[in-house]
């Protein structure tokens, strides 16, 4: 199975960036699943109803969001209409939505895409992601159950995502690292077949404090105080930051990682 990922995309710019560039990676890669994380996708807090709408026209086949996914209250209520918008799959109980989607390809063949959130440093209530996501992993099986499985993992601390995508290998596809909005040089496949990043990265301006226009975050790091109440996504030219992933359908493991940013 031919996957691409498509890691935070964070205001208008993130937008505008894949809107150009993704038929560029449809035709190089020609992949079967696309894949993006949208939590900052509204003016960099959260994700719309319009927006997702214009998201899916891309042929983008499941969202993904994160600690922003309620930013935007419509999507208490759009999520429970939306299967394929996902949150982290150890919020609380009771919360609106689901943490995993099923697609079933036109051919038959079938992806599981999770979130997970991890919680070093996160500052929220959340269920414990490793075993939540261990005892969730004890109903399907590669290869048997459905032809891949793709984890996006949201979290803070470099080191937390990593002993996850360790913890995991070999029951998953792939385990992709998003929230930190920098791309890290770690893609491979692990010892067990797992394909891992630790953070694919942001689509969006890179010209920029993690997305966001320079001025109120330095501000905040040398003032103690934020200038304004929230952070402004910069508006420059963005580009397209992700991954792409290729699996075996037999055994569900990844043969091929490749990261991009055009």
């Amino acid at each position: 199975m031919k996957i691409i990922f498509i890691g935070d995309i964070v205001g208008k710019s993130g937008r505008n960036a894949v809107v150009k560039n993704i038929t560029i990676l449809k035709k190089k890669y020609n992949p079967d699943v696309i894949i993006a994380n949208a939590e900052n996708i509204a003016s960099g807090y959260g994700l719309t109803k319009k927006i997702a709408l214009e998201l899916f026209t891309l042929d983008i086949d499941v969202i993904t969001l994160g600690n922003h996914s309620w930013d935007q209250r419509e999507m208490l209520s759009y999520i429970e209409e939306q299967p394929n918008i996902i949150r982290p799959i150890n919020y609380p109980k009771k919360v609106p939505g689901k943490g995993d989607y099923k697609l079933i390809l036109n051919d038959g063949r079938t992806i599981i895409v999770m979130q997970v959130m991890l919680r070093l440093f996160m500052g929220m209530s959340l269920d414990d992601p490793f075993a939540l996501i261990k005892e969730r992993l004890k109903a399907e099986f590669l290869g048997s159950s459905c032809n891949a499985i793709l984890i996006d993992m949201h979290g803070e601390a470099t080191s937390e995502k990593n002993a996850f995508g360790h913890y995991i290998d070999g029951q998953v596809t792939a385990v992709l690292g998003t929230h930190t909005h920098i791309p890290t040089a770690d893609a491979k496949i692990m010892d067990n077949g797992t394909a891992y990043q630790t953070d694919v990265g942001m689509s969006g301006d890179y010209n920029s404090v993690i997305g966001m226009d320079k001025e109120n975050p330095i501000h905040s790091f040398t003032k103690g105080y934020r200038s304004e109440g929230r952070f402004t996504p910069a508006n420059g030219i963005g580009k397209v930051c992700g991954i792409y992933i290729e699996s075996d359908d037999k055994t569900g493991l990844a043969i091929n990682i490749e990261p991009f940013q055009i």
